[in-house]
């Protein structure tokens, strides 16, 4: 299922938010289950600093609820889900957000024509998450260091295999935050919406959008030398 938050003009570019889920579960997804509702602020947010600039906001509920061993449910989801974007927008670039399994999600879905750029919020990520996924892409991954649920090493040890390859890669450690983005949740929302919004306005050169605030305040909290893996906030 998905819902669309247009923007105020002509659709300039998207973003597919992707949210969390199970191990193994053919459950369907209800609106009222955490992990789609988790996602509905960081949408919102990225919504309002994008949409008179020309930024729609897609948010994807998946099928089921779990990620299916080989199935890859929630990355069959996402890649009807880009297909319908492309379909209704052709040409325009597309952006993903995704935490947890959405965030493995939006990882695998990077090679997926038209991507621009990446933001993994604690993703579920392993040592045979394949890299190669990111090649050219602008990619975020935030993970906090007091996560139970999710690896932040093996975050790390992705964005370390993956750098090579993108055209951007950046992690940030988030002191004293876990797996389900309670505490410092102003923090996780300025990360995502700011590192989007740049990747937006340098893509498409938006008259005006250079006065997006989320945009131009990520270098005060990402230094343009924040290539260094990690960072530490």
């Amino acid at each position: 299922m998905l819902t669309v938050l247009a923007p105020s003009g002509p659709t300039r570019g998207v973003a597919l938010v992707l949210h969390g889920g199970k191990s193994h579960s053919f459950e369907p997804v209800q609106a009222r289950h955490l992990s789609p509702a988790r996602m509905v602020p960081f949408a919102r947010h990225l919504h309002a600093a994008g949409r008179k600039h020309g930024l729609a906001v897609w948010i994807l509920r998946n099928s089921v609820r779990g990620w299916n061993g080989e199935d890859m449910t929630p990355l069959k989801d996402a890649r009807w889900a880009l297909a319908r974007i492309r379909a209704e927008h052709p040409g325009v670039p597309i952006y993903l957000l995704g935490h947890s399994m959405g965030g493995l999600t939006a990882i695998c879905a990077a090679d997926e024509p038209n991507v621009d750029a990446v933001v993994a919020l604690a993703p579920w990520l392993d040592d045979v998450t394949p890299a190669s996924a990111v090649t050219g892409r602008k990619v975020l991954i935030v993970h906090g260091n007091e996560d139970r649920w999710t690896s932040p090493s093996a975050s790390l040890r992705f964005a370390r295999r993956a750098a090579p390859g993108a055209a951007e890669l950046r992690y940030v450690s988030l002191r004293g935050a876990g797996h389900f983005m309670f505490r410092r949740v102003r923090l996780w929302h300025r990360l995502a919406t700011g590192f989007l919004m740049k990747a937006f306005m340098e893509r498409t050169g938006v008259p005006g959008a250079g006065s997006s605030a989320p945009a131009a305040a990520l270098d005060r909290v990402i230094p343009p030398s924040g290539e260094a893996l990690p960072l530490v906030l």
